[in-house]
């Protein structure tokens, strides 16, 4: 690989995997020496459908064969329509959902800094109860409600206004965010004023794959419901068929105030976001919250085909949970071989983590992994996780041979450290 002269050192998943990657189709990744590479990082899950899905790959060729627009702010475009068609007919309506879409920007910490910026607006009030391990983005009011003390410390500038709870299963579940949250706001003498919102992620995914509980989510949502605070879920990592159904809260039998939906919402890696809010709370003025990027024409094209392809039906919803079964009883065999240096494994649907006791394990095993032509990242307060993130649609010939690789790899961690 030619070494990057120009680029930032902030670079960094080109120091983890220091190949020069060329094409890319379905599960896997090639580098321009022809080398195969199996990716259960899936773009940090922006890519659910795979690398160039040809259905999809065809709708956006066609649309730019035909002259169609790809750059229209929030002008009215035959893409936009079909891509909001499909949403409301495929997405929301089934699941009885009465939600107005906006489009904040081209990624996920836009979607999340309008969720913000809308419940503050709503309620008048300033506060955003956030959670321990959170991760919602890297513009400063995302990294206000982000717990990574690391991406934190980058902002350079105070972040306020934001409280912090416990997370589901927090220091062993020997301490109740919720509890604590209700007993804060019954006490007038607590200091705590009322939140605006809460902001939550079903899954933690960078915070290392911790799945809530989904009586601890419809318990939160009950909390917020009867206190008059708007329940936010970022379902940027999760959302779109990531644990299952197409939104991740669904489990918990919920409906949340707002929305963040990013990353596989395109379907093709296409910059694209949503923020999602029940009707009675759009009282944004014309152009109030707006971006030069929110009208990536491309990206409604693509996303419009994946609804199409992959929401008319339950079949991969139902794929996806019979092959958490599988993630389940594999990695379990795989904890319990080296039950001394494995902690934990944690998933829904297809994310799972492999929690190890020592962080620098977990690294060594992903590079074990690159060495094989596997991709996956770690994750976690001290990266201490393997994550696995495998594209929904890779064959079952695919996800065996990656778990088969991860299993080498780490026997070969453990064996060297």
């Amino acid at each position: 690989m030619t070494a990057p002269t120009i680029e930032s050192e902030v670079r960094s998943y080109s120091r983890n995997w220091p190949v020069m990657f060329e094409q890319a189709r379905g599960s896997r990744m090639f580098d321009r020496d022809g080398r195969s590479y199996l990716d259960f990082f899936a773009g940090a899950s922006a890519l659910n459908y795979g690398h160039n899905h040809p259905v999809l790959k065809r709708a956006l060729l066609s649309y730019l064969e035909q002259d169609g627009v790809t750059h229209g702010l929030d002008m009215l475009t035959t893409a936009k329509e079909e891509f909001l068609s499909g949403f409301a007919t495929r997405v929301l309506a089934p699941r009885g959902l009465d939600y107005r879409v906006q489009f904040p920007g081209p990624t996920g910490t836009n979607s999340v800094e309008a969720a913000l910026k809308l419940a503050r607006k709503v309620t008048g009030r300033q506060t955003v109860v956030a959670f321990t391990g959170g991760f919602h983005g890297m513009s400063l009011g995302a990294l206000a409600v982000t717990g990574n003390a690391s991406k934190r410390a980058g902002a350079g500038v105070a972040l306020g206004n934001t409280w912090r709870l416990p997370y589901d299963g927090f220091a062993g579940d020997q301490v109740s965010g919720l509890k604590l949250l209700e007993t804060m706001l019954a006490d007038s003498s607590s200091g705590m004023d009322l939140p605006a919102a809460v902001i939550v992620e079903t899954v933690q995914g960078e915070g290392g794959v911790n799945p809530a509980r989904p009586k601890w989510l419809a318990d939160l949502a009950e909390l917020c419901d009867r206190r008059g605070i708007l329940l936010i879920i970022d379902d940027i990592q999760m959302g779109c068929g990531r644990t299952g159904p197409f939104f991740s809260f669904e489990a918990a039998g919920i409906t949340p105030d707002i929305v963040c939906l990013s990353k596989s919402i395109s379907g093709y890696g296409l910059p694209m976001s949503l923020t999602l809010f029940r009707s009675e709370l759009d009282v944004w003025e014309p152009g109030e919250h707006n971006g030069t990027f929110r009208g990536n024409n491309p990206a409604f094209v693509t996303a419009a085909a994946a609804l199409r392809e992959f929401w008319a039906d339950s079949t991969l919803e139902k794929q996806t949970g019979e092959r958490a079964l599988l993630f389940e009883e594999e990695l379990g065999g795989l904890a319990d071989l080296h039950a001394e240096r494995v902690a934990a494994v944690r998933g829904r649907g297809l994310v799972w983590g492999l929690a190890f006791r020592e962080p620098l394990l977990a690294r060594r095993a992903a590079d074990a992994a690159f060495t094989r032509g596997l991709l996956v990242e770690t994750s976690g307060s001290y990266d201490e996780v393997v994550k696995l993130m495998p594209p929904l649609t890779s064959t079952d010939e695919e996800l065996a041979e990656g778990l088969g690789i991860l299993r080498d790899a780490v026997a070969s961690a453990v064996a060297a450290g």
